[in-house]
């Protein structure tokens, strides 16, 4: 199972990534693709240190070498990138001037990098991995036309190519009598041998994701899509979301006119998943049903495993605060929302921060270990937002009624 607690990890380091700006192009963002070269990535930042030294402003440039430096020590920690590549990004966090606080952030993503990047900005470029922590939602495609077909499967904003069919259809030829017959035959076996195959290969690739695929679309010029879509040979499970006119049915060309084209029907798809749990989950609340909300609430359900389902809104940040009064040495723990922290104990001690942690992370480590299916929710839909300020953020549909 995909690890839900790492792809949390990564959610929450962009988003502090997100927030660190230089002064001025000092930040360095470094991809290592899948099956990339250690050396060659090595190489390349060697050039950029000498290149640096062109730089007018001291400042920026002590930051941009101590920034390349840092990498580079890194680097040795790698005889070669690990199996889906490396994203590093090092520079200046220090807020004040004169200051400099070079430090270094690595992330091992658990899809393939598929992009060879350097770049040294006023900020980090994180639209690469930024992608790989959306929605995991896993499509089949297929284009085709009456000769050639290509079949992927669309994860997030990445194609995978399973596999490229020919069709053997005969060309028509008509010679007259028993003879056209047997020609037209061939033609329609040959269709039908193809459209089968095409067929095979999609249900295959549902088999192997453990039929765990939202749906298929079919994109293609021609007819051949519309008579493929009603061959009958699908397994029942393969749900066609939608059918769409592309010029190319090509790896490259074919595919991206279709994702471009089918990008509506796959937003909607995503939404319409999000509204079903969550118009259950409300159902639920409304009438005293399977569902709890609230950290507390459902940090309990899962203590006792009875999670099917935990909702987390993708906005929401909570830290588990543990204090010491300085009056009374009392210590206690509570979970705070954002930055705030409490100053003062009931007697009028000052209180001393000494321990904190992400309390998320804690639900998702106990939802980890149970199986239980980790939901996040966006904050901009209407039930985000509902979740997020009418629930407290965290909520979670239940096995059993206790």
């Amino acid at each position: 199972m995909v690890s839900v607690k790492k792809e949390y990890d990564i959610r929450k380091e962009i988003k502090r990534l997100a927030g660190i700006r230089g002064n001025g192009t000092e930040l360095i963002s470094l991809y290592i693709p899948a099956g990339g070269s250690i050396s060659e990535a090595t190489a390349k930042l060697r050039d950029e240190y000498g290149q640096a030294a062109n730089i007018k402003s001291s400042q920026t440039k002590g930051n941009v070498q101590g920034a390349i430096d840092k990498i580079l020590q890194y680097l040795k920690l790698y005889r070669q990138p690990p199996k889906n590549g490396l994203a590093i990004f090092a520079g200046n966090v220090s807020g004040e001037a004169g200051k400099p606080n070079i430090e270094l952030f690595s992330m091992e993503p658990q899809d393939p990098i598929k992009v060879n990047i350097y770049r040294c900005d006023s900020q980090f470029l994180l639209e690469p991995i930024e992608a790989m922590t959306e929605a995991k939602d896993k499509y089949v495609l297929i284009v085709m036309d009456g000769r050639d077909a290509t079949v992927g499967l669309l994860k997030g904003t990445h194609i995978t190519i399973d596999k490229k069919l020919h069709s053997l259809a005969h060309a028509k030829v008509r010679k007259g009598g028993q003879s056209a017959n047997r020609y037209e035959r061939l033609i329609a076996e040959s269709i039908e041998d193809y459209f089968k195959r095409c067929a095979d290969t999609i249900n295959e690739l549902y088999a192997k994701h453990d039929f765990n695929v939202k749906g298929l679309i079919i994109g293609g010029p021609g007819p051949t899509k519309e008579n493929f879509s009603k061959s009958g040979y699908f397994n029942y499970r393969v749900k066609i979301l939608g059918i769409f006119d592309t010029g190319y049915t090509d790896e490259n060309a074919g595919m991206k006119e279709l994702m471009d084209k089918a990008k509506d029907v796959l937003e909607k798809e995503s939404l319409v998943q999000e509204a079903k749990i969550m118009e259950r989950f409300m159902s639920e609340f409304a009438h005293g049903g399977l569902a709890v909300s609230g950290y507390d609430s459902v940090k309990k359900m899962l203590l006792k495993n009875n999670v099917a389902k935990l909702l987390i809104s993708d906005g929401l940040e909570l830290t588990s605060v543990t204090y010491r009064c300085s009056s009374c040495g009392t210590e206690f723990s509570k979970v705070e929302e954002g930055n705030s922290r409490e100053q003062k104990h009931g007697d009028g001690g000052s209180l001393e921060v000494i321990k904190q942690s992400d309390a998320i992370e804690e639900l998702i480590e106990l939802a980890d270990s149970s199986g239980v299916d980790v939901v996040f929710v966006s904050e901009e839909s209407q039930y985000g937002k509902q979740l997020l300020l009418g629930l407290k953020g965290i909520a979670a549909l239940l096995r059993y009624k206790m």
